[in-house]
């Protein structure tokens, strides 16, 4: 099986997958409640042990989205850029020291390629994400706030689950 994290400090989205392909897991953990860095360190070492104590769950492998790596004016602060890339180095560790297993890191870009997923100039990349799940995955169902637009995890949930489908199809590549 196949866990997959799109690592944020708000929120966090996680996929398991089986190894053809069917969605066993597809689930948001909040962190906004949790005043410190610490508090949102242990809910997720929290939830990682429970995924590990699932006795549904089998995880061989794990895959987590590629932390940004350059400042982009307009977008991130450096200072978040930091935090985000730390939260993302420490959540690698719990799951390494949790299942033993190496955590291997797949850039937003290459996973939504290996899905088959493009992103035309001008929008943006989690809506489209989103749409794409909405169109193609019967599964996937999301929640709207009153304005009608989606709520806010979904789109990490969505984004989780193209990490763990890039991660399969590069599972399936390795073996044939």
């Amino acid at each position: 099986m196949i866990l997959a994290l799109d690592i944020s400090t708000s929120i966090t989205g996680v996929t398991v997958l089986d190894y053809n392909g069917k969605v066993l897991l597809n689930e948001a953990w909040h962190f906004k409640r949790c005043k410190t860095f610490y508090e949102k360190v242990k809910l997720a070492d929290d939830k990682i042990r429970e995924l590990h104590n699932n006795p549904d769950f089998r995880i061989e492998r794990v895959y987590v989205e590629e932390s940004l790596q350059a400042f982009r004016p307009g977008y991130s602060s450096a200072k978040t850029l930091l935090t985000l890339a730390k939260f993302n180095g420490t959540l690698s560790w719990l799951v390494y020291k949790t299942f033993g297993i190496e955590v291997e890191y797949i850039g937003a870009s290459t996973a939504r390629k290996q899905c088959g997923i493009k992103i035309p100039k001008g929008q943006k990349a989690k809506a489209v994400v989103l749409q794409h799940l909405l169109d193609n995955e019967p599964w996937f169902v999301v929640e709207y706030t009153k304005h009608g637009n989606p709520k806010s995890e979904y789109f990490d949930m969505a984004d989780s689950f193209v990490i763990a489908k890039a991660g399969l199809l590069l599972c399936q590549q390795i073996k044939s």
